[in-house]
């Protein structure tokens, strides 16, 4: 069949471009966390990934990184990768186990949302950035709106794709086929791309941050980092190389995002998310089946 020739060939490019992110991210200064992203990100969508990590974030030149992630594009890229690795991990890990429970296909989307979004949160923003807020409890309480929309983003995005894929495929592919990872890449390869216009939002207001620096020797020659003085600093902590993710500008203990964002603002957008979320649920019964 010729979608079991695309899927082999899909899952040989997937193969390829992780082993090469997998490797050479390892000579790039950015954060642990951000690492790990980008090849759970390009587990997910293979050639995609790995042209993301060269684009945004991997250093062209000895002692330019800084600089270079400090593109709005790039910081949002940054931003919205970290949100769907660790919400997709969430996301699959649910898809296996509701597969085994005979569930509605609207039950296992909601399964699905609720387990990826507190995976992404607990685990892949508050767990891994409490450096930056100080302590975990601080990082779940402002990482937990931000999360909130940039999830309810790749989830509309993501059902749109999956529910009408899987349930007009006869039979249904489980977890046993190679079937089933196809769909759901594509559908999180999807998530990301209707990710990008909520997180371009939320980084631009500073409420998530992007690429980071992370440095353990002496930065570079001054005119490296030119246009970012103090970004990167020696040690261990990361420091965030975009314009709302400053640090404290002195290399000390405590990095902290500078939030640009009213109340009345935060709340249309909230609204806004779960529209997206809500059309990704219209689209889902339009053209696949809630219910089985």
């Amino acid at each position: 069949m010729l979608l079991d020739g695309v899927m082999l060939l899909w899952f040989l490019q997937v193969a390829i471009a992780v082993l090469f992110v997998a490797i050479d991210i390892r000579r790039t200064p950015e954060a642990t966390v951000m690492k790990w992203g980008f090849v759970v990100i390009t587990a997910f969508s293979g050639l995609f990934g790995a042209l993301l990590y060269v684009l945004s974030c991997r250093e062209p030149l000895p002692g330019t990184h800084e600089q270079y992630v400090s593109a709005k594009w790039r910081q949002v890229v940054g931003s919205t990768m970290h949100c769907v690795a660790g919400d997709g991990i969430g996301i699959l890990a649910a898809a296996v186990i509701t597969s085994r429970l005979g569930l509605q296909p609207w039950a296992e989307v909601l399964c699905e949302y609720g387990f990826g979004f507190l995976f992404g949160w607990t685990v892949f923003q508050a767990l891994f950035m409490k450096d930056m807020f100080g302590s975990y409890r601080e990082s779940l309480r402002r990482t937990f709106v931000p999360e909130l929309l940039s999830m309810n983003a790749v989830m509309g995005g993501m059902v749109a794709v999956m529910i009408p894929w899987m349930t007009n495929t006869m039979p249904h592919p489980g977890p046993g086929e190679a079937a089933f990872w196809f769909i759901m890449s594509i559908s999180l390869c999807a998530g990301f791309l209707v990710a990008l216009p909520m997180n371009w939002w939320l980084v631009d207001r500073g409420l998530k941050h992007g690429m980071m620096t992370v440095r353990h020797e002496q930065p570079a020659p001054p005119a490296a980092g030119t246009a970012h003085s103090g970004a990167t600093h020696s040690g261990h902590l990361p420091t965030a190389a975009g314009p709302h993710l400053p640090g404290d500008g002195g290399g000390g203990d405590h990095h902290a995002m500078d939030v640009h964002v009213g109340r009345c603002a935060l709340v249309g957008m909230t609204i806004v998310s779960f529209l997206v979320y809500g059309a990704g649920f219209a689209i889902a019964g339009i053209f696949g089946h809630l219910t089985m």
